[in-house]
């Protein structure tokens, strides 16, 4: 699949950075594809949103920055989004990969790599103090 590396710099510690971001209580403050909230259910989280109600397992909290999470969508279809928060200096990387998925538009694709951006940004302008 074409991939592309979606990322933002923040001015804020990455330990904070992950703290924030890895709880699924505050992914839809950021995260517009999340819809307006998760709830849990068993080990996973439901979001009812602009995609539709979806179900997102989350990788448990770690010490290395990664806070990957697998979308299941009504369809069934599975989109593994992988994330990543790495230390720079006293500052944070986020990182995001994005992969084309199977039928996707070289437009859509696009337009998904503008809507992590704009998702990532919000995340910067929560914490960046």
């Amino acid at each position: 699949m074409k991939a592309r590396i979606v990322h933002i710099s923040i001015e804020r510690h990455w330990r904070d950075v992950y703290a924030f971001a890895a709880r699924p209580e505050n992914m839809p403050l950021w995260a517009s594809g999340l819809g307006t909230g998760l709830e849990p259910d068993g080990e996973d989280w439901v979001a009812h949103g602009v995609l539709g109600s979806v179900r997102v397992h989350f990788t448990p909290y770690n010490d290395f920055g990664v806070l990957d999470h697998l979308v299941t969508m009504e369809s069934g279809q599975q989109v593994n989004n992988v994330l990543r928060v790495v230390p720079n200096g006293d500052g944070t990387e986020v990182m995001f990969t994005l992969l084309k998925q199977s039928g996707m538009s070289d437009e859509q694709f696009e337009a998904d790599a503008d809507w992590v951006l704009k998702d990532l940004t919000t995340l910067k302008k929560l914490l960046q103090t």
